[in-house]
């Protein structure tokens, strides 16, 4: 009977220990897959025109070994890129969208971020890939899962936000969540990603049980003047796994005065 009732908890989407443990392996299983961030191996900002392309190390963007010498040229050209391949043809490549580039193995992407455009290689085969060793979780506390009052702008606020390499964007916020945590009062400052409130936040235990910049923590837009936080799911950026992320950094306010022991520990020697 316990195992039905459990089962039928996970279904309709309630809260249970067990549903947060799920939430992290399908967590983990993303970062490990061959298109996870993981596998992100390279990132090569373009300069306006020609960008040659291949595993010779004169190339603008080089490839891992195993990817031909000269594979071809990456054009950036006001905004936007094309792929020349040795052999002529073009391939259109978008910052940001699916478009991409397969050579061999490797993934080539680009990248839009703070007026400058990027390449973005995958690699199945990366080192950081091969040589993972798993994410370290603090044990599931349901004192962690809370309900935040939800306080909207009148209009959404524009919200500083730099990103691990200088690089400073002004983003929306709609509000506030508020609630009260290890008996503090708590104020946390979303933007909005996907259709979700992403949470930027630093916490006593950063740099000492947890990632040093910060960590991510991603809601259901609010509903009835709640937000429902669950700092179990509180995640480690991708900079914690791969240098070759853009990983935005809390904004100041996002920086509480307790330490957060739940969700995602540092990776490593980060």
């Amino acid at each position: 009977m316990r195992t039905v009732l459990m089962l039928s908890l996970l279904a309709s989407g309630a809260w249970t220990p067990a549903s947060v443990e799920k939430w992290r392996a399908d967590y983990e299983a993303g970062l490990k897959s061959p298109d996870g961030w993981l596998s992100v191996a390279g990132l090569f900002w373009l300069r306006e025109g020609a960008n040659k392309v291949g595993s010779d190390a004169q190339s603008d963007v080089v490839l891992p070994a195993g990817t031909p010498a000269h594979a071809g040229v990456l054009r950036l050209e006001s905004g936007a890129v094309t792929f020349e391949p040795a052999a002529g043809a073009k391939v259109a490549l978008k910052p940001d969208s699916a478009d991409s580039v397969k050579l061999g193995d490797v993934v080539m992407t680009s990248i839009g971020r703070g007026g400058r455009t990027g390449a973005r290689l995958r690699d199945p085969n990366a080192a950081t890939r091969r040589e993972f060793t798993g994410c370290r979780w603090f044990p599931v506390g349901e004192s962690w899962h809370v309900k935040a009052r939800w306080v909207a702008y009148p209009e959404p606020k524009k919200v500083a936000i730099l990103n691990i390499l200088g690089m400073t964007s002004e983003e929306p916020s709609p509000g506030y969540a508020e609630f009260t945590l290890l008996g503090r009062p708590i104020k946390l400052e979303p933007v909005v990603e996907d259709d979700q409130l992403f949470f930027m936040f630093k916490d006593a235990t950063s740099g000492r049980s947890t990632y040093a910049a910060g960590r991510f923590l991603y809601a259901d837009m609010p509903k009835d003047g709640t937000v429902d936080l669950d700092f179990n799911k509180a995640k480690n950026p991708p900079c914690a796994f791969t240098a070759y992320a853009t990983c935005p950094l809390p904004p100041k306010q996002n920086t509480l005065p307790v330490a957060v022991e739940a969700g995602e520990k540092k990776y490593g020697p980060h």
